[in-house]
């Protein structure tokens, strides 16, 4: 396990829900007063924050995580797996009661999904449980979503945040859902946005007039310096005040989707801290994600060096 001393800076900090993900493969998805049965399981440590976390120090970024976890043992998983993957575990909160988040996924033969959550003590973040001193040794905070309560404690660490600290924010479907104005105050610290083109036009209830291009102006114009917009197997479309681009995604033998956007979001936050331009940034994640989705998790993520021979070639 990784000790972080708090003179040294951390490059990302993670803010969102930790979850094991137990995964039942099933011969088909049971619907009311039906029956099927489990082929197979298979238990991955997972969320979002936590998925672009360890993607980022696997990059040999220094990273920690903000999330909650119980005495449990999907607990301790959950801790091993970021200490095993050289993420600083100092921001990790414990609770001595409830459960450590969990996802069960129903997948049949024909890949489709059934998920439900149960977000444990996920949910019960505090702020007085989150050491100013700690968060405010990073160059980039990456928020990501909750079901629950800690969305309020992700509002109110907004000011506790140092004002030269970047906020990447990647609200999934959870918080677009909750409308611009309950993310109003996040949206209005954020620096980078990261979001997929169904959660852009469900947030900015256009799902069908706008193009891309001008939804991500709209967004540019309320004062976000960066967006991107990821759009799957058609690659990524991105805008700042002075840059903007689309990049084609890279072809990919697909195994598991699951988490690609996250995957995606390593490789795009590696370039920024790297200094390279958005296009160049927006590469390395269509990079990253391509390499993940070729197996299950983590198990293929890419290391610095795969990005620097791809680095090297331009």
């Amino acid at each position: 396990m990784r000790i972080l001393d708090n003179d040294i800076d951390v490059d990302v900090i993670g803010f969102g829900a930790l979850n094991v993900d137990k995964l039942f493969s099933v011969e088909n998805i049971a619907c009311k007063d039906q029956e099927s049965f489990v082929k197979s399981q298979k238990d991955t440590p997972g969320g979002s924050a936590a998925n672009t976390i360890i993607g980022l120090s696997r990059l040999n970024r220094k990273t920690s995580i903000i999330g909650k976890i119980a005495e449990d043992d999907e607990g301790e998983v959950i801790e091993l797996n970021l200490a095993f993957n050289g993420v600083y575990t100092n921001n990790l909160i414990y609770s001595s009661e409830g459960s450590t988040g969990k996802v069960l996924g129903f997948v049949d033969s024909e890949g489709n999904r059934a998920l439900y959550v149960d977000a444990g003590v996920n949910d019960e973040i505090k702020i007085a449980e989150i050491n100013p001193r700690n968060v405010n040794v990073s160059k980039i905070m990456h928020y990501t979503s909750f079901v629950g309560d800690s969305f309020k404690t992700q509002i109110e660490l907004l000011d506790d945040l140092k004002e030269d600290m970047i906020l990447s924010f990647d609200p999934g479907m959870i918080y677009v859902e909750k409308g611009l104005e309950a993310l109003k105050p996040i949206l209005e610290r954020t620096n980078i946005l990261l979001i997929n083109e169904s959660e852009l036009r469900i947030l900015y209830d256009d799902l069908e007039e706008s193009s891309i291009e001008e939804l991500a102006k709209k967004v540019l114009d309320s004062g976000i310096e960066t967006v991107v917009v990821k759009k799957g197997s058609e690659g990524v479309y991105a805008t700042t005040y002075t840059e903007k681009c689309d990049v084609p995604a890279f072809k990919s033998k697909v195994v598991d989707t699951t988490g690609a956007g996250d995957s995606f979001n390593s490789g795009f936050l590696y370039g920024q801290l790297n200094g390279f331009n958005l296009e160049q940034s927006c590469i390395l994640g269509n990079f990253t994600a391509s390499k993940a989705i070729e197996a299950i998790g983590m198990e293929n993520f890419p290391t610095e060096e795969d990005l620097k021979k791809l680095i090297n070639s331009w």
